[in-house]
């Protein structure tokens, strides 16, 4: 039998790094693969009390149906972080999530018909693309450089958008950040227009390098929605995140979280909350922005030494990534099968393009390894490549 499909599911992707996962699951591959925290730096035994502690203390109502907006605690947790950077935020603008990929999926069915233009960066996040393709939408996608996305072409299409998605801080998948003078210039574009602004924030809490720069949001209040997630920060097992919108769009996105789930899960919740708000959290982000930092440097510096010098790299300030461009002609992907060879990956670039481009290059992720595995994946990588040249 020959089951009939939806229509929707014929233009959804698989996600390739999650295919590349089940390839690079074995210890001897040193992955630069996956979007993966470092182990070392998720505080199981922070947690484990944590989750005592809550037990203790909340009993059966930890382990009780809740709101489907999510704990008050950590929503006013949450909004506190956001007044501090200038944002006039309260606790019900926000909704917790199950994972901002979660957030993903509720925005794209509260705002998006089928045909509508959504602009996304040009490269973007995989999951966004697979995410909104599910209401199928028409993708609209706009280069990003060094400072961030061409504003002069953003211009071009903005009108009769339904909704600009953005990764203004160490993007996923390039690790470039924009600039200050480039998110003045992307506040100008979008003033007077319809188009929502979607600020997805998973790394912003990950800067090793520099200033931290105020979300957009700050210029554009009632035309902007923010996406935050703790997977970075403690546990992407937790499976948890938030999404915080004008109050016009919160009764509509809590509806659509009802349909899928009910609520994000109760235990967890309270957990977050007791981690994030006590006094080992500040250290534990220092730490783990200390790290990253160091493995950031290492992979750069194992770049320099060991791939050609045609090989050009983006600098992240924080985030778990950086961008490889190789020579015009060069495939990334026959590149990656006898990376593979060698027992090192990475996730060749073409797969962050809505409308293909990008053959010739490819994302690597520095958090889930030590600096010594990188600087030997490195290594193995120049190998492969000297064979190419």
């Amino acid at each position: 039998m020959v089951i009939p499909l939806a229509r929707r599911m014929q233009q959804v992707r698989r996600s390739f790094v999650r295919e590349i996962l089940k390839a690079t699951a074995s210890p001897d591959i040193i992955s630069f693969a996956g979007g993966l925290p470092n182990p070392r730096f998720i505080p199981v035994q922070k947690i484990g009390h944590a989750i005592q502690d809550v037990l203790r203390d909340d009993g059966a109502a930890a382990l009780q149906y809740t709101t489907t907006e999510g704990y008050p605690p950590l929503r006013q947790w949450i909004a506190g972080q956001y007044r501090a950077v200038g944002l006039d935020v309260h606790a019900d603008q926000i909704i917790i999530t199950s994972g901002s990929q979660q957030a993903l999926d509720m925005l794209g069915k509260v705002l998006i018909d089928p045909g509508d233009r959504v602009i996304v960066e040009d490269p973007t996040y995989i999951a966004a693309m697979q995410s909104f393709g599910m209401v199928e939408p028409a993708l609209c996608a706009v280069p990003v450089d060094s400072e961030g996305i061409d504003v002069e072409k953003l211009r071009l299409v903005i009108n009769n958008a339904k909704m600009f998605y953005c990764m203004p801080n160490f993007q996923n998948p390039s690790g470039i950040s924009y600039s200050a003078s480039r998110r003045a210039e992307v506040i100008n574009v979008l003033k007077g227009t319809s188009a929502v602004l979607v600020e997805d924030d998973p790394y912003g809490r990950l800067r090793f390098r520099g200033e931290d720069l105020p979300p957009m949001a700050t210029q554009l209040p009632g035309q902007t929605v923010l996406m935050g997630s703790f997977s970075k920060i403690i546990s992407p097992g937790m499976r948890l995140g938030w999404i915080c919108a004008p109050m016009e769009l919160i009764e509509k996105l809590t509806i659509a979280k009802q349909a899928v789930d009910l609520h994000s899960e109760n235990l967890g919740q309270r957990v977050m909350h007791r981690l994030v708000s006590s006094d080992f959290f500040p250290g534990h982000l220092q730490q783990i922005r200390d790290a990253y930092g160091r493995q950031c440097d290492a992979m750069l510096a194992a770049i320099q030494r060991c791939l050609p010098r045609e090989f050009r790299s983006t600098r992240p300030d924080g985030g778990m990534f950086l961008w490889i461009t190789l020579p015009p002609k060069m495939s990334a992907m026959e590149l990656f099968k006898r990376a593979i060879e060698k027992k090192v990956a990475f996730v060749p670039g073409d797969a962050f393009h809505a409308h293909g481009g990008g053959e010739n290059t490819m994302r690597l992720n520095f958090s889930n390894c030590d600096e010594q595995r990188i600087e030997e994946g490195i290594r193995r990588l120049g190998e492969v490549t000297r064979s190419s040249f």
